[in-house]
């Protein structure tokens, strides 16, 4: 599914140049070589840096790749702040089908002129691009839009706007709302992805700046000549605003509003395709575009006209053998995201009778039996929501703490369907400076040191933060689809912390699969918007969104729960005072408590599919 994703993802792009020789060599083969041209191709022009102008006046900038032919065909629109390059293969191959691709640069990247800053100018520039795309002498007025990451940003924002000539959208592993699930989750700030994605974007941005302040005559008067600066560093000063606009607005208020794409789902009136992968980062933005537009779009069309496919890899990279991260999911895993949006868009703006309107809406990977299964919608009427309860002897910690009675012994949390009595509540320390650390899972941009996607969770689960709840293994084959969520009765020493969950899939041998996990932070257990410090020893039930996965635990497997209040450097670590996480410095430890009896059945809730 994830080859090589087009623009890149979110990941740094090259710097824009002239073509090197080696890409007119490709562009040479593609148009004129007999074993690349069929007869049912077109031969392919390119246009490069072809201006248009917004309407406050900024040129934006586009490569246009399209049929040498005469006659008017749709157009596919890709709007990048990756460097519209990385479009070329996908612009060759499409315009040789019979489409007209544009691709971008977005406002202040690369070629187009004007000052970046995300999200901002997406919805009026998205609109005016449309319908200047729509009006050129060889389109034939219906413009649909594709790509991946922040480019998933610039279609859905662009059809918020509404521009008269968009017929679909289809975007690829990105969010629903900019603040929870992009830049915060559960009121954490996803601080891997903030800061190393902020820093992939400022790359350009300082050699934009670099390249204007350039003064080679200038340096001609300078002696003695080995002292020529050769290129004055610009500064960092405002480099990337902003992250610390993001920072300074950790409630979902209206700098977040604004942009949310799920709050403006009316506005919406073209069809969605929307991709997904377990393992994406905007996971939870991409189920939610689905389910809510089916219900909430602007027509009849659009509600009717939502398609959705689940792969595995999305932001955590996908491979044409099939594996991802640690595990291999088999050959039937790779899948040209490619070829799939082109057959939609052939009878979407094509109208050809290919069958893609019989088909049912859904397509998901289910892992475990790694295979592909089509569903009539998402998620799944016949999965049962099924509470896995926690239980344990008070020393669920992945390594018993000292003073429990059992120090250094494996914990002995369990998970079964059967609600709890009395039991003693399970506790840990959690200390900001020792934090329990991110192995694999949802990242972007780039892995870390402990993997990226599937990884084994072993070592986290030997730390005494972590408490971890594991059913007996399963006499039978046993499928999870659809969304996961922790029941959690809970308190804490501290005025605020946060409260992590992970569902793992336990192999005989050990190895301990993450499937999906989520994060809440105290603070906004009630809302995103008006945040409210806890007091401290007191019980608060909450629920922890830990988002979804498709999962058949097989014979042997065993399912598990880790809870933590750490997941680190993915999310910033709450220093539990409850003080201003931007500025905030000054850490303490917190112990916190998680209660499973009677009055306080916490369990994690998990769809069971007959």
């Amino acid at each position: 599914m994830e080859k090589k994703r087009r623009n890149g993802g979110m990941a740094g792009a090259r710097s824009n140049r002239a073509w090197s020789a080696f890409e007119w060599v490709v562009l040479s083969l593609w148009l004129f070589a007999p074993a690349v041209m069929g007869a049912e191709n077109y031969e392919v022009t390119v246009e490069r840096n072809v201006a248009a102008k917004m309407r406050d006046g900024v040129t934006l900038r586009a490569d246009i790749y399209r049929p040498k032919a005469d006659g008017k065909y749709p157009v596919l629109l890709v709007r990048t702040p990756y460097d519209k390059t990385g479009t070329m293969h996908f612009g060759l191959k499409a315009a040789a089908l019979g489409y007209v691709v544009i691709a971008q640069d977005v406002r202040g990247r690369f070629e187009s002129e004007g000052e970046w800053y995300t999200f901002k100018y997406e919805s009026q520039d998205g609109y005016d691009t449309v319908e200047w795309a729509a009006a050129l002498p060889y389109s034939n007025g219906k413009v649909g839009m594709f790509g991946g990451s922040y480019v998933g940003a610039t279609q859905y924002l662009a059809a918020l706007a509404r521009p008269p000539h968009l017929a679909g959208i289809c975007p690829n592993v990105t969010a629903s709302n900019y603040h929870d699930g992009w830049t915060y989750q559960g009121g954490a700030f996803e601080q891997w992805f903030n800061e190393s994605w902020t820093t992939g974007l400022a790359l350009n941005t300082m050699r934009r700046r670099a390249e204007k302040n350039a003064d080679a005559l200038g340096g001609t008067t300078v002696l003695p000549l080995i002292s020529y600066p050769v290129l004055e560093p610009p500064s960092a000063e405002g480099l990337a605003p902003y992250f610390k606009d993001w920072l300074a607005h950790p409630n979902f208020d209206e700098y977040w509003k604004q942009l949310s794409i799920e709050d403006h789902y009316a506005q919406i009136q073209v069809p969605v395709y929307g991709m997904g992968a377990w393992y994406d980062i905007f996971l939870g933005g991409t189920l939610k575009n689905y389910t809510r537009l089916k219900t909430e779009a602007g027509t009849e069309a659009s509600r009717r006209g939502q398609r959705l496919l689940v792969s595995v890899g999305g932001h955590a990279g996908g491979s044409s053998t099939g594996k991802v991260g640690a595990v291999e999911f088999g050959s039937k895993l790779p899948a040209d995201a490619d070829e799939a949006m082109l057959r939609w868009y052939d009878w979407l703006l094509k109208g050809e009778a290919n069958g893609v309107e019989k088909e049912k809406p859904v397509k998901i990977f289910v892992m475990g039996k790694n295979e592909w299964r089509e569903e009539d919608d998402w998620p799944l009427a016949r999965a049962k929501n099924t509470k896995y309860y926690l239980h344990s002897a008070g020393a669920a910690n992945g390594t018993a703490p000292i003073g429990s009675g059992q120090a250094g012994q494996a914990g002995n949390g369990a998970l079964s369907m059967v609600a709890p009595a009395e039991e003693k509540a399970d506790q840990y320390v959690y200390d900001p400076s020792d934090a329990a650390p991110t192995i694999g899972g949802p990242l972007c941009c780039g892995a870390l040191p402990t993997g990226i996607g599937p990884e084994d969770q072993r070592p986290a689960e030997a730390r005494g933060d972590v408490l971890v709840y594991t059913t007996p293994a399963f006499a039978k084959d046993t499928e999870v689809t659809g969304p996961v969520s922790l029941d959690l009765y809970a308190s804490s020493s501290a005025v605020d912390t946060d409260f992590t969950g992970m569902l793992v899939d336990v192999w005989p041998n050990g190895f301990a699969q993450n499937l999906t996990s989520g994060i809440l932070r105290l603070r906004y257990r009630n809302s995103q918007e008006k945040p409210e410090l806890a007091n401290p020893g007191e019980t608060y039930h909450i629920t922890v969104d830990l988002w979804a996965t498709s999962n058949v635990f097989l014979a042997g497997h065993k399912l598990r729960l880790e809870v933590s209040s750490s997941n680190f450097p993915r999310f910033d670590r709450n220093l539990n005072t409850g003080e201003e996480q931007a500025r905030a410095t000054r850490m303490v430890k917190a112990t916190n408590v998680i209660f499973h009896d009677k009055s306080r059945p916490s369990a994690v809730v998990v769809p069971i599919v007959p």
